[in-house]
């Protein structure tokens, strides 16, 4: 990892940390239920960056959600774990979706990145269904989870997928952040015939 790759990553972190702390004031839905777009910014840094890149941008978008929802909700000192890792584990999944279907490197790979999206959110709705589980100790956990928790995060992901093939689709966006911090590569362009 270098510089431009830590200066992404903490750019990442500020991004999904400041989407999350505006959506948490002004998008409650219900008691210890709020609207999050900080996946943008870990989904941005996965499928950009690459596996290593999302999972570390996740841990540090998932701080602030990890203190809101932990000590200072619901979740106690174990939200402050469980939601960067949480966070870490869509990133990583995102990094790791784009190169094996090589995203953004072939023509029209934008139209993939919705589904590639809801796939690589999998694995933190999974670890947030244990984590509710563990954190209430009983079936009112379950319960919060399939009636407030995962419709919410289907919403925000629905929308979060459309944001990422736009970006995914936009030449001008994917060859600046590849030139300039990530350095992976994009499909060559070829020059114009005479």
């Amino acid at each position: 990892m270098n510089a431009k790759n830590i200066a992404f990553i903490i750019m990442m972190g500020a991004l999904g940390t400041a989407l999350f702390g505006v959506t948490y004031y002004l998008g409650p839905i219900a008691p210890g239920v709020n609207l999050d777009f900080s996946l943008i910014a870990v989904f941005i840094a996965g499928f950009f960056g690459g596996p290593v890149i999302g999972f570390v941008s996740g841990l540090f978008v998932g701080i602030f959600p990890g203190i809101m929802f932990g000590p200072l909700g619901m979740g106690g000192a174990l939200g402050l774990i469980g939601l960067p890792l949480g966070k870490a584990l869509s990133g990583f999944t995102a990094g790791f979706i784009v190169k094996g279907l090589k995203i953004g490197q072939k023509p029209r790979t934008s139209l993939i990145t919705v589904p590639a999206t809801f796939l690589a959110y999998v694995p933190e709705s999974i670890m947030t269904y244990v984590y509710f589980i563990v954190v209430l100790g009983s079936q009112a956990g379950a319960a919060t989870f399939f009636t407030a928790i995962l419709p919410k995060a289907i919403v925000e992901v629905a929308i979060i997928s459309v944001i990422m093939a736009a970006l995914v689709g936009n030449t001008g966006f994917k060859d600046f952040v590849t030139a300039h911090f990530t350095g992976m590569k994009t499909k060559e362009k070829t020059p114009p015939q005479p």
